[in-house]
């Protein structure tokens, strides 16, 4: 399960980068054949960058318990979790 949401949010951040490349390549491309002026994209860069800022923002303030929630979900080990397995692999070993 934690493979499939890893997935989906690298999916969701490479289809964001790569719209990002092609707009930007666009405006380049209307720029050097004088359909628009370089301060016209300019104009657009800064906006595209702007509406890529905005869907950031928008995913990052996830509601903290609605995540604390998708994480228990996956049942992950916490840190705790793997800091005992640590101490008691370390006391396994002592003991040997």
């Amino acid at each position: 399960m934690d493979n499939t949401l890893k997935n989906i949010l690298l999916a969701g951040i490479g289809s964001m980068a790569y719209t990002y490349e092609k707009a930007s390549s666009m405006i380049e491309t209307l720029v050097q054949k004088g359909e628009i002026t370089v301060n016209q994209g300019k104009q657009l860069n800064e906006e595209l960058k702007k509406v890529i800022d905005n869907s950031n923002q928008n995913t990052t303030n996830i509601d903290t318990e609605t995540l604390k929630n998708i994480i228990q979900q996956l049942n992950l080990p916490t840190k705790k979790d793997i800091e005992d397995l640590k101490t008691r692999i370390d006391n396994l070993e002592k003991n040997n």
